[in-house]
């Protein structure tokens, strides 16, 4: 059994050291643990330091693409390179990593393909109340799009099965936290949770800028990602608002000509009237295509899978990629 921890960094030179020191080399299980870093970009040496302190893997990126392509990239080399299970975690050093052998457990003893390690987020004391609230709320939401239980949609501490890595394909030009746990949770995979300890904050997050963009880039986040996995339910939610927006609209009229026999005036109630019920309309047909989409992304997702399977199989290698090893058998693949 082979366990690849991977690493996704961005300008994370100063912070990597503190990270690496408190990776595990064993994990009870595995014979094998290596670690891999994806380097998203870096321009401060990230790559030298790595390599410098021992990491088996790196997958450099030519240009920063954010961490949701960063990871499916780690994810992509980790099981060409072998993994057995991938455990992702942050280069900030956020998450305690002696928990690893917490979070692979379920996986090892075949009770999940995904494990999210679950942070105390009611009694984080990093978190203002206005995020602990908006971590909830998302998370709440996250549970409803996905059909899962999982009480922290955004850790990035997780573990994946190479079944569940295998089916895994994030599009989301953000993170890939949200997008994966919904994608997995359409597809019936095993998954579950356990609770994690975090280490002190070092540096504020580069996902966003202040609270706002954190609240609006999820929320928009969110709204994409359940359009694309459910789309029914969220264009005929939408559809369902316009049309009794128009009831609404309509009842002045209505109440005059039923209750008086007049049909003169309220022609600013019937035009926005005639304006919702036309939204409405176009709004159910916009879910009708959408689902029909949606069912073709599922092949399509499926069809990835297999061609993933394939290469597996033939052991073809991480296209445009250079390989190279040393004596100490540190690689670094670097993608053109």
């Amino acid at each position: 059994m082979k366990l690849i921890i991977q690493v996704p960094c961005y300008n994370e030179a100063e912070q990597l050291p503190a990270t690496l020191a408190e990776l595990p080399t064993e994990v009870a299980g595995f014979d094998i643990v290596e670690w891999l870093m994806i380097d998203d970009g870096s321009s401060d040496g990230t790559v030298a330091v790595g390599r410098e302190l021992g990491m088996h893997h790196v997958v450099k990126l030519p240009q920063n693409r954010g961490l949701a392509n960063a990871f499916q990239a780690g994810l992509d080399a980790c099981l060409k390179l072998g993994a057995d299970v991938v455990v992702n975690t942050d280069a900030d050093n956020q998450y305690v990593a002696a928990d690893i052998p917490k979070l692979v457990a379920p996986i090892l003893e075949g009770r999940a393909d995904i494990v999210v390690g679950a942070r105390d987020v009611r009694n984080h004391d990093e978190f203002s109340r206005l995020k602990i609230r908006l971590q909830l709320i998302g998370s709440w939401t996250v549970r409803k799009a996905s059909g899962t239980d999982i009480p922290d949609a955004t850790s990035g501490f997780r573990a994946y099965s190479r079944e569940a890595a295998l089916g895994l394909t994030v599009v989301n030009q953000y993170t890939y936290t949200i997008e994966s746990l919904i994608q997995a949770g359409r597809l019936n995979s095993a998954i579950t949770s356990v609770p994690i300890r975090t280490n002190p904050k070092v540096r504020e997050s580069r996902l966003f800028g202040s609270m706002f963009g954190y609240v609006r880039r999820n929320a928009i986040t969110i709204g994409r990602v359940f359009a694309a996995y459910e789309p029914l339910k969220f264009f005929g939610v939408l559809a369902g608002a316009s049309l009794v927006g128009a009831l609404v609209a309509f009842l002045p009229f209505l109440s005059d000509w039923l209750l008086n026999g007049d049909t003169s005036g309220h022609l600013q109630s019937i035009v926005v009237g005639a304006v919702l019920i036309i939204s409405a309309v176009q709004l159910f047909a916009l879910a009708v295509v959408a689902d029909l989409i949606a069912g073709q992304r599922v092949v399509s997702q499926r069809t990835f899978e297999r061609v993933r399977r394939l290469e597996l199989a033939v052991e073809v290698g991480p296209s445009h990629y250079d390989v190279e090893l040393d004596g100490d058998r540190r690689k670094s693949v670097v993608l053109d």
